[in-house]
Protein backbone atom coordinates (compact mmCIF):
# COMPACT_ATOMS: atom_id res chain seq x y z
CA UNK A 1 0.00 0.00 0.00
CA UNK A 2 0.98 3.40 -1.08
CA UNK A 3 0.43 6.69 1.36
CA UNK A 4 0.41 9.64 -1.07
CA UNK A 5 -1.35 13.00 -2.00
CA UNK A 6 -4.04 13.26 -4.87
CA UNK A 7 -4.92 16.95 -5.53
CA UNK A 8 -5.55 18.05 -2.55
CA UNK A 9 -6.29 15.14 -0.21
CA UNK A 10 -4.46 12.28 1.60
CA UNK A 11 -4.75 8.66 -0.22
CA UNK A 12 -4.12 5.32 0.26
CA UNK A 13 -3.50 3.34 -2.69
CA UNK A 14 -3.48 -0.41 -3.20
CA UNK A 15 -4.08 -3.15 -6.07
CA UNK A 16 -2.70 -2.85 -9.61
CA UNK A 17 0.54 -5.31 -10.39
CA UNK A 18 2.37 -4.21 -7.62
CA UNK A 19 -0.23 -3.52 -4.61
CA UNK A 20 0.76 0.22 -4.73
CA UNK A 21 -1.07 1.21 -7.91
CA UNK A 22 0.93 0.39 -10.64
CA UNK A 23 0.39 -1.03 -13.70
CA UNK A 24 -2.93 0.21 -16.21
CA UNK A 25 -5.93 -1.49 -14.60
CA UNK A 26 -9.16 0.34 -14.05
CA UNK A 27 -9.48 2.27 -10.81
CA UNK A 28 -11.83 1.98 -8.13
CA UNK A 29 -12.27 5.24 -5.84
CA UNK A 30 -14.28 4.78 -2.38
CA UNK A 31 -14.86 7.53 0.51
CA UNK A 32 -15.29 6.45 4.06
CA UNK A 33 -18.03 7.33 6.45
CA UNK A 34 -18.06 10.09 8.85
CA UNK A 35 -16.27 9.38 12.18
CA UNK A 36 -13.72 6.64 10.48
CA UNK A 37 -10.43 6.79 10.34
CA UNK A 38 -8.78 7.05 6.69
CA UNK A 39 -7.79 3.75 6.45
CA UNK A 40 -11.58 2.15 6.76
CA UNK A 41 -12.50 0.50 3.86
CA UNK A 42 -8.89 0.21 2.80
CA UNK A 43 -9.42 -4.17 3.66
CA UNK A 44 -12.24 -4.08 0.88
CA UNK A 45 -9.41 -4.03 -1.85
CA UNK A 46 -8.96 -7.80 -0.50
CA UNK A 47 -12.83 -9.08 -0.61
CA UNK A 48 -14.41 -7.34 -3.31
CA UNK A 49 -13.64 -9.47 -6.63
CA UNK A 50 -12.72 -6.46 -8.89
CA UNK A 51 -10.88 -7.42 -12.45
CA UNK A 52 -7.47 -8.61 -12.52
CA UNK A 53 -5.15 -5.34 -11.79
CA UNK A 54 -7.71 -3.02 -10.58
CA UNK A 55 -6.11 0.04 -8.53
CA UNK A 56 -7.85 1.23 -5.48
CA UNK A 57 -7.90 4.46 -4.06
CA UNK A 58 -8.85 5.42 -0.78
CA UNK A 59 -9.25 9.17 0.56
CA UNK A 60 -8.72 10.04 4.00
CA UNK A 61 -11.79 12.99 4.49
CA UNK A 62 -10.22 15.97 5.39
CA UNK A 63 -11.99 17.13 8.23
CA UNK A 64 -10.17 15.93 11.79
CA UNK A 65 -13.04 15.23 14.25
CA UNK A 66 -10.81 14.89 17.20
CA UNK A 67 -10.20 13.22 20.70
CA UNK A 68 -13.86 12.23 20.96
CA UNK A 69 -13.83 10.22 17.49
CA UNK A 70 -10.65 8.70 18.28
CA UNK A 71 -9.06 9.86 15.47
CA UNK A 72 -11.85 9.52 12.84
CA UNK A 73 -12.52 12.11 10.15
CA UNK A 74 -15.77 13.61 8.34
CA UNK A 75 -16.44 14.76 4.80
CA UNK A 76 -18.47 17.84 6.85
CA UNK A 77 -19.66 17.97 10.14
CA UNK A 78 -22.53 16.26 11.18
CA UNK A 79 -24.28 16.14 14.92
CA UNK A 80 -25.08 12.88 15.18
CA UNK A 81 -26.16 12.69 18.36
CA UNK A 82 -29.69 15.15 16.97
CA UNK A 83 -29.60 13.16 13.84
CA UNK A 84 -30.20 9.70 15.72
CA UNK A 85 -32.58 11.72 18.40
CA UNK A 86 -34.73 13.36 15.24
CA UNK A 87 -34.48 9.63 13.63
CA UNK A 88 -35.70 7.99 17.21
CA UNK A 89 -38.41 10.79 17.16
CA UNK A 90 -39.57 9.51 13.54
CA UNK A 91 -39.02 12.97 12.44
CA UNK A 92 -37.31 12.90 8.50
CA UNK A 93 -34.02 14.43 7.77
CA UNK A 94 -34.27 17.60 5.50
CA UNK A 95 -33.23 16.02 2.32
CA UNK A 96 -33.06 19.35 0.25
CA UNK A 97 -30.42 20.76 2.57
CA UNK A 98 -26.99 21.37 1.14
CA UNK A 99 -24.86 20.52 4.47
CA UNK A 100 -22.02 23.46 5.11
CA UNK A 101 -19.02 22.17 3.92
CA UNK A 102 -20.00 19.65 1.04
CA UNK A 103 -18.84 22.20 -1.42
CA UNK A 104 -15.28 22.40 -0.34
CA UNK A 105 -15.42 18.75 -0.37
CA UNK A 106 -17.02 18.13 -3.80
CA UNK A 107 -13.87 20.42 -5.02
CA UNK A 108 -11.25 17.85 -3.52
CA UNK A 109 -12.94 15.33 -4.77
CA UNK A 110 -13.06 16.75 -8.52
CA UNK A 111 -9.31 17.68 -7.79
CA UNK A 112 -8.79 14.00 -6.93
CA UNK A 113 -10.43 12.66 -9.87
CA UNK A 114 -8.36 14.95 -12.44
CA UNK A 115 -4.97 13.78 -10.72
CA UNK A 116 -6.41 9.63 -10.43
CA UNK A 117 -6.61 10.09 -14.45
CA UNK A 118 -2.93 12.38 -14.78
CA UNK A 119 -1.23 9.98 -12.14
CA UNK A 120 -2.93 6.48 -12.67
CA UNK A 121 -4.16 6.82 -16.15
CA UNK A 122 -6.88 4.32 -16.35
CA UNK A 123 -8.31 3.51 -19.98
CA UNK A 124 -11.07 6.03 -20.91
CA UNK A 125 -14.59 5.12 -18.59
CA UNK A 126 -13.00 2.86 -16.49
CA UNK A 127 -13.04 4.36 -12.69
CA UNK A 128 -15.81 3.32 -10.27
CA UNK A 129 -16.77 6.27 -7.65
CA UNK A 130 -18.30 4.87 -4.31
CA UNK A 131 -18.57 4.98 -0.51
CA UNK A 132 -19.84 4.31 2.41
CA UNK A 133 -22.61 6.60 4.77
CA UNK A 134 -21.55 9.95 4.23
CA UNK A 135 -18.66 9.14 1.61
CA UNK A 136 -21.73 7.69 -0.55
CA UNK A 137 -23.25 10.76 -0.43
CA UNK A 138 -20.09 12.75 -2.02
CA UNK A 139 -19.64 10.46 -3.95
CA UNK A 140 -22.82 10.66 -5.79
CA UNK A 141 -22.27 14.01 -5.02
CA UNK A 142 -19.11 14.53 -7.23
CA UNK A 143 -20.60 12.34 -10.08
CA UNK A 144 -23.64 14.36 -10.65
CA UNK A 145 -20.77 17.53 -10.82
CA UNK A 146 -17.99 15.77 -12.86
CA UNK A 147 -18.11 15.31 -16.27
CA UNK A 148 -15.60 12.26 -15.98
CA UNK A 149 -16.86 9.29 -17.75
CA UNK A 150 -17.71 6.23 -15.17
CA UNK A 151 -18.21 3.15 -15.23
CA UNK A 152 -20.25 3.18 -12.42
CA UNK A 153 -21.32 4.43 -8.67
CA UNK A 154 -21.33 2.64 -5.44
CA UNK A 155 -23.67 3.84 -2.87
CA UNK A 156 -22.95 1.70 0.36
CA UNK A 157 -25.78 2.85 2.68
CA UNK A 158 -26.15 6.71 1.70
CA UNK A 159 -29.30 8.84 1.34
CA UNK A 160 -30.29 12.06 -0.87
CA UNK A 161 -29.03 15.37 0.43
CA UNK A 162 -29.25 18.55 -1.46
CA UNK A 163 -32.37 17.64 -3.53
CA UNK A 164 -33.02 20.81 -5.07
CA UNK A 165 -29.54 20.83 -6.65
CA UNK A 166 -29.34 17.09 -7.87
CA UNK A 167 -32.37 17.24 -9.21
CA UNK A 168 -31.16 19.33 -12.43
CA UNK A 169 -28.08 16.71 -12.73
CA UNK A 170 -29.19 13.34 -12.35
CA UNK A 171 -30.15 12.74 -15.98
CA UNK A 172 -27.13 13.96 -17.07
CA UNK A 173 -25.92 10.60 -15.85
CA UNK A 174 -28.82 8.46 -17.64
CA UNK A 175 -27.50 4.93 -18.03
CA UNK A 176 -24.70 4.75 -15.05
CA UNK A 177 -24.50 2.06 -13.35
CA UNK A 178 -25.39 2.40 -9.68
CA UNK A 179 -24.92 -0.53 -6.83
CA UNK A 180 -26.42 0.43 -3.68
CA UNK A 181 -27.10 -1.31 -0.94
CA UNK A 182 -28.88 -0.24 2.16
CA UNK A 183 -29.83 -2.13 5.79
CA UNK A 184 -33.39 -2.19 6.96
CA UNK A 185 -32.75 -1.45 10.25
CA UNK A 186 -30.56 1.34 9.70
CA UNK A 187 -30.39 3.89 13.26
CA UNK A 188 -29.01 6.57 11.47
CA UNK A 189 -30.01 6.66 7.96
CA UNK A 190 -33.24 5.40 7.88
CA UNK A 191 -34.33 2.53 4.73
CA UNK A 192 -37.13 4.37 3.47
CA UNK A 193 -34.57 7.54 2.71
CA UNK A 194 -32.27 5.14 0.52
CA UNK A 195 -35.21 3.49 -1.30
CA UNK A 196 -36.37 7.16 -2.08
CA UNK A 197 -33.21 7.86 -3.08
CA UNK A 198 -32.64 4.78 -4.69
CA UNK A 199 -36.97 5.41 -7.06
CA UNK A 200 -35.31 9.03 -7.65
CA UNK A 201 -32.18 7.27 -9.46
CA UNK A 202 -34.21 4.92 -11.43
CA UNK A 203 -36.58 7.65 -12.72
CA UNK A 204 -33.89 9.39 -14.36
CA UNK A 205 -32.82 6.10 -16.32
CA UNK A 206 -29.97 5.26 -13.85
CA UNK A 207 -29.29 1.78 -13.77
CA UNK A 208 -29.85 0.69 -10.03
CA UNK A 209 -28.78 -2.50 -8.68
CA UNK A 210 -30.29 -2.43 -5.04
CA UNK A 211 -29.48 -4.85 -2.31
CA UNK A 212 -31.32 -4.47 0.86
CA UNK A 213 -30.19 -6.60 4.11
CA UNK A 214 -31.17 -7.05 7.88
CA UNK A 215 -28.97 -5.12 9.62
CA UNK A 216 -28.38 -2.20 10.66
CA UNK A 217 -25.53 0.56 9.35
CA UNK A 218 -22.91 -1.31 7.65
CA UNK A 219 -21.41 -3.39 5.00
CA UNK A 220 -22.14 -7.10 5.79
CA UNK A 221 -20.40 -10.16 4.07
CA UNK A 222 -23.42 -10.28 1.36
CA UNK A 223 -22.79 -6.67 0.28
CA UNK A 224 -19.39 -7.30 -0.15
CA UNK A 225 -19.70 -10.29 -2.39
CA UNK A 226 -22.64 -8.34 -4.73
CA UNK A 227 -20.53 -5.14 -4.78
CA UNK A 228 -17.48 -7.09 -6.21
CA UNK A 229 -19.66 -8.83 -8.61
CA UNK A 230 -20.78 -5.24 -9.79
CA UNK A 231 -17.29 -4.01 -10.16
CA UNK A 232 -16.58 -7.54 -11.81
CA UNK A 233 -19.42 -6.45 -14.43
CA UNK A 234 -18.75 -2.86 -14.87
CA UNK A 235 -14.96 -3.12 -15.20
CA UNK A 236 -14.69 -6.26 -17.82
Amino acid sequence: MKLTKLGDLDVRITGGTDREGAGTGPVVVLLHGFGAPGDDLVSLWRTLSAPRGTRFVFPEAPLDLGPRYMGGRAWWPIDLEERMRRHALGEPPDLTQVPEGLAASRAKMLGLLGEVQRTLQPAPGKIVLGGFSQGAMLALDAALHSSEALAGLVVLSGTQIAANEWATRFEARRGLPVFMSHGRSDEILPFALAEGLRDTLIAHGLRVEWVPFQGGHGIPPGVVDAAGAFLSRVLA
